[in-house]
């Protein structure tokens, strides 16, 4: 009797890691089966927006980088050139020096060029109202960054509580209670939190990294209006 219950406990002990290993591999197999796009096209409608909202943070990021790049090409040479120039009285040939330079950097000190002749103050709020135009042109949509960066999580979540309201009502209704219902439709939902978080991580980022560099281009435009300015009161 005694050798039959140890070969029951043998047979038992054995089988025991294999059901386990079996169970292990068929959640491994339907894991890997998830691909990311059945896990986006399970996140529901909500996705649509919120894949438009990553389309538009994406589309600025790198449409304002382009510009902001562009406005600050001008070379560390622009500023010496145009002093040489008005030392000399050559003041026809710095303003086409700016024409040349298409920069916002160029457009406000031809303004004040074209102005040389009136009172100091005049050539110096003439600088400064051309320069608050192209800093303006310079963060144009930048702000749209932040209002993605605090919609696109809160839409996430607003997918993912109705997700949890549906499988709720589906308990409800059903009269079926079990941890395998609740996990099983909500890992699905929470796809949209988890969007929605990228999205206005993205977005936060390219804000704030947008803000620096026209934070660094305002610092030179006014380091420049400074310098013609004093070129202007030495001659």
């Amino acid at each position: 009797m005694s050798v039959f219950l140890l070969q029951i406990g043998t047979a038992v002990t054995s089988a025991a890691p294999d059901s386990v290993n079996a169970a292990v591999n068929a959640a491994t197999k339907a894991d890997g089966g998830l691909s990311l796009i059945d896990l986006i096209m399970k996140g529901g409608w909500i996705m649509l927006p919120l894949f438009l909202l990553s389309f538009v943070a994406v589309y600025i990021i790198i449409e304002r980088y382009i510009t902001i790049r562009r406005a600050a090409g001008n070379p560390d040479s622009f500023m010496v050139n145009v002093r040489a120039l008005m030392v000399k009285g050559e003041i026809d040939d710095a303003k086409k020096l700016c024409e040349q330079n298409p920069s916002p950097l160029a457009r406000m000190i031809e303004k004040g060029l074209r102005r040389i002749g009136l009172p100091l103050k005049d050539i110096e709020t003439s600088i400064e109202n051309v320069g608050k135009i192209e800093i303006a042109r310079l963060e144009k949509n930048i702000n749209i960054l932040g209002i993605i960066a605090g919609i696109a999580p809160m839409l996430g979540f607003v997918g993912t509580i109705i997700g949890v309201i549906k499988i709720f009502y589906a308990i409800n209704a059903t009269g079926e209670f079990g941890i395998a219902q609740i996990a099983g439709g909500l890992y699905t939902k929470m796809v949209t939190s988890a969007a929605g978080l990228i999205v206005g991580i993205i977005a936060h980022v390219g804000y704030h990294w947008l803000s620096i560099l026209v934070e660094r281009m305002v610092f030179r435009m006014e380091n420049s209006a400074i310098e013609f300015m004093d070129i202007l009161q030495d001659n």
